[in-house]
């Protein structure tokens, strides 16, 4: 299920000291993703021993989803094939604590973040998330972008005399944390934040770049855990989160990876996996509604194979290790029997994703080789 093969799993959490495993999580993004991602691993680690975590999550637009986490738990389906081995598992995940709508409780995401058990702040806003808003060029009442959501948070916490924080971006973007530490200085320099203060978020805080693996989707329409729990999500057992970070990270799990830089592994994915996500709904969002579906179909995968294989493991091979037997995984993955991950949902944000997973490929390609890719050139061509 994870990096480490499950008989290792708790086996993992017994050898992670108490006082290293507690605390509670501030997480800006409730949707599916991050509660099968972040949330579940918190709760796995809260089930497995003694230590007790807890997330408090911030519905950025809107607060129905918060108004449903805060009823208490909701459930994860993991279904797929790990170690050829078929796994079906409903998990019920009660790590959420509390949930807030920023549009209305933003005095009471303040609060939080001025906790002392606060030690992480993660945060899943799409790539779209990590920008500017011309709306927050003063500080007055609530901000808007989330770069500014993140500095009224810091500030907050810097005033009230706590300690740092570890911040994980999970948004798919190259060094999502050093973009974000960037804009969250921008904006500060725009409210004429005291130097003392600029100097305690540079420093003070443990700026994380991330990459996040995991395939997640919605469950069918007619599943019967629907009735009662609309936050239930699908998810394939692999998971993987890559942390690159010279400190002692405060949580420890299994699918949890410090390496020194997560340039390679997310060079990796997001080009292969995620370009090819974003390639299939150029490609078949008007003729097929799964990406399973895309790949039974023998010209539509052919078609996908050549693209990967032929125009995007060739530019960034010299530079990640074991990019066509990862893209082989990926093909596996997109095959997986148990899992509706609809092109619809992939579509989301599509423009910003072709400019962030296949431009660059594209571009990369013809200064490599001299010529234009076929096919990304005919995804792209409105693009260009």
């Amino acid at each position: 299920m994870y990096p480490l093969r499950r008989p290792s799993f708790r086996s993992f959490f017994m050898s992670i000291p108490l006082s290293e495993t507690s605390g509670t999580i501030l997480q800006f993004g409730t949707g599916r993703f991050l509660r099968s991602f972040v949330d579940l691993f918190v709760q796995e680690i809260n089930e497995t021993t003694e230590a007790f975590w807890q997330v408090a999550a911030i519905q950025s637009t809107g607060s129905e989803r918060a108004r449903q986490l805060g009823a208490g738990c909701f459930h994860v389906s993991i279904r797929g094939i790990s170690d050829h081995t078929r796994v079906d598992e409903m998990r019920e995940v009660r790590s959420v604590s509390r949930a807030l709508s920023a549009e209305d409780q933003w005095n009471d995401v303040l609060d939080v973040a001025r906790r002392d058990d606060t030690r992480l702040i993660v945060s899943n806003t799409t790539e779209s998330g990590l920008s500017l808003d011309v709306a927050d060029r003063e500080r007055t009442g609530r901000p808007v972008s989330f770069p500014a959501k993140l500095l009224d948070v810091l500030i907050a916490r810097f005033e009230d005399g706590r300690e740092g924080l570890a911040i994980l971006p999970c948004e798919l973007v190259d060094r999502n944390a050093s973009i974000l530490k960037e804009l969250v200085l921008r904006q500060a320099k725009s409210w004429k934040v005291p130097d003392s203060c600029m100097d305690w978020i540079d420093g003070a805080n443990d700026w994380c770049n991330t990459l996040v693996d995991r395939i997640v989707s919605a469950p069918p329409d007619d599943h019967p855990l629907l009735a009662t729990d609309p936050l239930l999500s699908c998810a394939e057992p692999f998971a993987l989160w890559t942390v690159a970070t010279d400190e002692c990270l405060p949580i420890k799990h299994p699918a949890i990876q410090v390496v020194d830089g997560v340039l390679p592994f997310s060079l990796r994915k997001v080009r292969i996996l995620n370009g090819a996500h974003t390639a299939l709904v150029a490609r078949a969002l008007d003729h097929f509604v799964t990406v399973r579906e895309t790949m039974a179909d023998r010209a539509t995968r052919d078609w996908l194979e050549r693209l990967v294989l032929d125009e995007i493991v060739p530019v960034v091979d010299a530079r990640v290790e074991g990019a066509a037997s990862f893209a082989a995984d990926v093909f596996e993955r997109f095959e997986n029997p148990f899992l509706d991950h609809r092109l619809v949902d992939i579509a989301l944000h599509q423009t910003k994703k072709i400019q962030t997973r296949l431009m660059p490929t594209y571009q990369e390609y013809r200064e490599q080789f001299g010529r234009s890719p076929e096919l990304l050139g005919e995804i792209l061509e409105g693009y260009l």
